[in-house]
């Protein structure tokens, strides 16, 4: 059975369709922001879950400890894990692989133009555990280097080109390495190891030129058997923190709960950042809704004179609050699949994980929120028009 008041309601948004596409156009960009923004830090996390789950099976161990160390005879002070501590690692690691790296942030001219970037020493042999050499060969030793593709693309190298290492000053000659290979895209490593603008080169060349020979900044365990992370972190900490803290144990999990943890807290913020246009929208329904009310009082009027009760005169309103709602909400949904999209790729640069639902459910979350707006922002111009007194009413002009 039809219901009268749904027709009624219909009746008047179409008699006022252009006011009512006005007022639900705020709908649709409250859940185009809402939805839009959903999905941009949805697959923000997924892209981010994603690159670290790959190096899960690595263990970081770095070290704040300060030491004295010597460098061409001068006594100098390092941070860093020391040879008798490498050692404990690597004894304490078993069958895994044990991989130290010194590590430092430079700036450097390749051509006539300036860069800054990271510069990592690694022992040739152990870079193809962990690292894909995209184009060229690996590092033989002497002056060779590996560049990272931000730096190949936005400084157009190729194999052959020369880095001249260090602060550009006309009173020092630098150092210079020759591009051997470019590394294959890694994106945001969990092992600390972020190679995308960095350069690597052989772990001679890194202590000739900034000394600390037997010092390093990190050293990383990739393990055989992801199963035993728990054990091979616990044979570690035992072996080299067993009288005082000397290093700092982590692994991917961890960084992923706090990178994850990170990611959900800004994607909540800009949810709210989004949330306030669907505020603007509700005034906007209000507004509509009041007008609604103020135009048909004397319809209202009839309706109670005639026995009608007050719910089924709030219901009719409530109904043309959500008749605006479906048709906000549904523009909106369509739209913001389009415009979300064109946000992922803009901003993220990937839209692998753009229809998983993880992230395409922040589509329905919007439209049910915009239509849950606009019943919402109905319910006091559908008390008013029910608690009218008919006789009053009737009597308006």
């Amino acid at each position: 059975m039809r219901d009268i008041f749904f027709d009624l309601s219909v009746r008047s948004v179409r008699l006022n369709f252009l006011r009512s596409i006005l007022a639900s156009i705020g709908i649709v960009i409250g859940v185009v922001a809402i939805s839009s923004m959903g999905m941009l830090g949805a697959n923000m996390q997924l892209s981010v879950k994603q690159q670290l789950s790959s190096d899960v099976n690595t263990i970081m161990i770095s070290s704040d400890v300060v030491r004295t160390t010597s460098t061409a005879g001068v006594p100098a002070t390092s941070q860093g894990i020391d040879k008798s501590t490498l050692n404990d690692i690597t004894n304490a690691a078993g069958q895994n692989q044990v991989i130290p790296i010194h590590r430092t942030n430079t700036q450097f001219t390749i051509g006539s133009t300036d860069g800054r970037g990271s510069i990592y020493g690694l022992n040739p042999n152990d870079i193809t555990k962990f690292l894909t050499i995209a184009q060229g060969e690996n590092l033989k030793g002497g002056d060779d280097a590996l560049v990272g593709p931000n730096i190949a693309s936005n400084f157009n190298m190729n194999i052959g080109s020369r880095i001249k290492i260090g602060q550009n000053n006309v009173s020092v000659t630098r150092p210079s390495v020759r591009v051997v290979g470019i590394l294959a895209a890694r994106g945001f490593a969990s092992d600390g190891i972020n190679t995308d603008n960095a350069i690597i080169v052989p772990d001679t060349w890194y202590t000739d030129h900034y000394g600390d020979k037997d010092v390093y900044d990190q050293v990383n365990v990739i393990l055989q058997n992801i199963d035993t992370i728990n054990q091979t972190e616990a044979a570690i900490d035992d072996k080299v923190n067993r009288r005082t803290e000397v290093v700092r144990i982590s692994d991917a999990s961890s960084r992923l709960s706090s990178i994850s943890s990170t990611l959900g807290t800004i994607t909540t913020f800009i949810l709210a950042i989004g949330s306030i246009s669907l505020v603007v929208a509700a005034v906007s329904i209000f507004n509509v809704m009041m007008m609604s009310v103020n135009e048909r009082i004397q319809e209202i009027g009839i309706l109670l004179s005639i026995g009608t009760e007050k719910s089924e005169v709030r219901r009719m309103f409530l109904y043309e609050a959500f008749i605006l709602g479906i048709i906000g909400a549904g523009v909106g949904g369509i739209a913001s699949l389009v415009i979300g999209y064109s946000v992922v790729s803009a901003m993220i640069g990937n839209t692998t994980y753009f229809f998983l639902p993880e992230s395409i459910l922040y589509v329905p979350y919007g439209m049910i929120i915009g239509v849950v707006v606009c019943v919402v922002s109905g319910l006091y111009p559908a008390w008013r028009a029910s608690n009218m007194d008919p006789i009053d009413a009737l009597r308006n002009e």
